[in-house]
């Protein structure tokens, strides 16, 4: 079969195992779907290998492949095709997509077991990821706006997904909402890219733009800022970031697909994606280099601090996507992407282990309330480590070879672009710190009573409530189960975190410096026309002095943890005591919720207040009075002249018609 149509049936499966649960959801087994969803992504996975595989016979210049089913909306004799675009590009994300949501629905198979919304959840979550694969097979931007969307919409049903808790329903709100700003940016741009070239398909646009804009010209330099509005908001930076954290509220598999392969990555694939016309606006692409680099720090220094384990690794992710951001902006396409697949590693990774956790911990997420689970739970604690590791770019591991790259690519450009470096080094040290800080607080210590009792061969059990606001919950509907799943028990689940944890630890070994370069190669096609990859090249001494400094900046920040909470616990006690409004900033995450709150959402809540109250009340309803008034005013004069009398109404149709003959007369003199 040819390229085009294994990618019509990456598509295809998942939506196909979405609807058939949706239709079948009241006679189907709860296993059965599971066993369905799990299935219909193992399938696109397949496709997308089976995508790859008929793509590698093809010369590296002529893998680009575009297919349509039908015209199905024109305008102005512009066609808005429901077609697809598979490139090398398309096909590597397509395949870190379904690979990583094939091992989180196996996951979820077995840690979802018994939640009276079992059947649901599958369903959404093929919905989900057929959602993202819309959006990166996607042939032109009107399809990307529907996958877009798609993607907004499903996680926003994923986040809402335990719909009797009110803060949950409350995350996917504010999610859904700040999401459909983005939605907004990326509707203006494609409006505007539309007016000015006629066309939608990516190859088009990409062939006029060079001749229909100039360097820096303000069109061009909207249009990139627009589409960077609908990247930061759907990959949550600043300051689109406020809906990541809350998303937790989740169900943990939830976490682990939105953030390690899917949505928080669309914003880095659109950039990438549209590199030809961020090359025509370099002020806007070092515009979104800076924000991703103010992004990775400012979360880097929450994660700091924040108690909730699954909140730790949201503002992780959003700290890694900064790096993606920085490395697509700035030139470095292959390293972004190469540390985006990584990344899709160890985050998953790290979210299966936190959800076994928080399963033996009876749904509490508090790492102040967790430690010394080595011994209860060694294959979690094992793959903790692992994901800890390769997120905290250890040498040899996974995230040190894709996070160094970035780096070492903004030191060789050089100039500003040295900014980058230095931050994102600095941004590595705080990394490795709270990667640790999670290890040590959780893995070793003082066993908790929950692990006590976990080793005692029993997974406590409490009373259902929530773990955010203490209220009680019925597990029966709309809230979690009252089951609690861990690795240790579930082949399902161990066999996705170990598949997981090999590509922490060995899937940066396709890019060693110097010796293998496997991800670069394939996505060079790509990019060949960018005139920054093109002429900025690391060589390989460059690369092992960056890796050198990135390696140093883990142990360091590994080290520091190890002494603050193995060696002298308690410091972070008295550092937190001594700079008290240092931390409360940094918990309150540099109170961003209450500025927005402050600067939008009040103002706009009293214009409408305004609005209704005066404007609405006296203005609109006096206006309305008033003109209804004269409308019945005007009504008795016309009744009054409703006589019966034929000889009135002649004398009216005479007066009217000399009236007008006058007006001539007047006029003809």
């Amino acid at each position: 079969m040819s390229v085009t149509t294994w990618g019509w049936l990456i598509l295809a499966f998942p939506l196909a195992g979405s609807i058939l649960i949706g239709l079948l959801y009241r006679v189907l087994p709860a296993k059965a779907a599971g066993a369905i969803g799990t299935l219909a992504i193992a399938a696109a996975f397949a496709c997308s290998i089976a995508a790859l595989l008929a793509m590698l016979g093809d010369p590296a210049e002529e893998r680009e492949y575009a297919n349509t089913l039908y015209d199905y909306a024109g305008a102005a004799g512009i066609p808005f095709e429901l077609g697809i675009f598979v490139d090398q590009l398309s096909i590597f994300m397509a395949l870190v997509v379904t690979g990583v949501s094939m091992l989180i629905h196996l996951y979820s198979f077995a840690y979802m077991g018994g939640d009276a919304g079992y059947r649901r959840f599958f369903s959404y979550l093929n919905f989900f990821v057929f959602s993202m694969l819309l959006l990166v097979l996607a042939g032109n931007y009107v399809l990307l706006i529907v996958g877009w969307a798609f993607v907004g919409y499903a996680s926003y049903a994923l986040i809402s997904f335990w719909y009797r808790r009110k803060t949950a329903t409350a995350a996917g709100m504010k999610a859904f909402v700040i999401n459909v700003i983005g939605d907004i940016g990326l509707v203006f741009a494609a409006i505007l890219l539309i007016k000015e070239l006629g066309v939608s398909d990516y190859t088009s646009v990409f062939e006029k733009a060079p001749e229909a804009f100039t360097t820096n010209e303000w069109t061009i330099v909207a249009i990139c800022l627009l589409l960077m509005v609908g990247a930061f908001a759907k990959s949550a930076q600043v300051p689109f970031h406020t809906w990541l954290a809350d998303a937790m509220e989740g169900p943990t598999p939830v976490s682990a697909l939105i953030h390690a392969a899917t949505m928080v990555t669309a914003g880095v694939y659109l950039i990438g994606r549209s590199y030809p016309l961020f090359n025509l606006a370099p002020t806007a692409a070092d515009i979104a280099a800076f924000i991703g680099l103010a992004t990775l720090l400012m979360a880097a220094t929450i994660a700091l601090v924040v108690t909730d384990l699954k909140r730790i690794i949201a503002f992780s992710t959003m700290s890694q996507i900064g790096y993606m951001i920085v490395g697509v902006s700035i030139g470095a396409y292959s390293a972004g992407f190469f540390h985006l697949m990584t990344h899709a590693f160890f985050k998953a990774l790290l979210f299966m282990a936190a959800g076994s956790i928080i399963s033996a911990m009876a749904a509490i997420q508090d790492i102040d309330r967790m430690r010394g689970f080595r011994k209860a739970m060694p294959f979690t604690c094992a793959v903790l480590i692992c994901g800890a590791l390769a997120l905290a770019g250890f040498p040899g591991t996974a995230g040190f070879f894709s996070k160094d790259e970035i780096l070492s690519f903004a030191a060789v450009r050089g100039g500003m672009y040295w900014i980058f470096a230095v931050g994102g080094y600095l941004g590595a040290i705080l990394t490795a710190f709270y990667s640790f800080r999670i290890v040590f607080r959780v893995v070793y210590g003082e066993p908790c009573e929950e692990a006590k009792e976990l080793e005692g061969g029993h997974i406590h059990h409490a009373a259902p409530v929530n773990p955010a606001t203490g209220e009680t919950e019925d597990y029966e509907v709309g809230f979690p189960a009252e089951e609690h799943h861990i690795a240790e028990r579930e082949w399902p689940m161990k066999i996705a975190m170990s598949i997981l944890a090999f590509g922490a630890l060995f899937g940066g070994l396709i890019q060693i410096p110097g010796v293998t370069d496997v991800l670069g190669h394939f996505l060079e096609p790509v990019f060949e026309s960018s005139p920054i990859a093109s002429t900025v090249h690391v060589s390989t001494t460059d690369a092992y002095i960056g890796m050198t400094v990135g390696g140093l900046c883990s142990l360091l920040g590994i080290g520091a943890a190890f002494y603050m909470y193995m060696v002298a616990p308690g410091s972070t006690l008295r550092l937190r005591d001594r700079f008290r409004g240092v931390h409360d900033f940094l918990f309150n995450r540099w109170y961003f919720d209450e500025l927005i709150d402050a600067a939008i959402y009040k103002p706009v809540v009293a214009c409408g207040r305004f609005a209704n109250d005066t404007f609405e009340r006296v203005v609109v309803n006096g206006l309305v009075r008033g003109t209804s008034g004269g409308v019945s005013g005007a009504g008795q004069i016309v009744k009054t002249a409703q006589s019966g009398f034929v000889r009135f109404y002649a004398l009216l149709v005479i007066g009217g018609l000399a009236a007008v003959g006058l007006y001539f007369l007047l006029v003809a003199s």
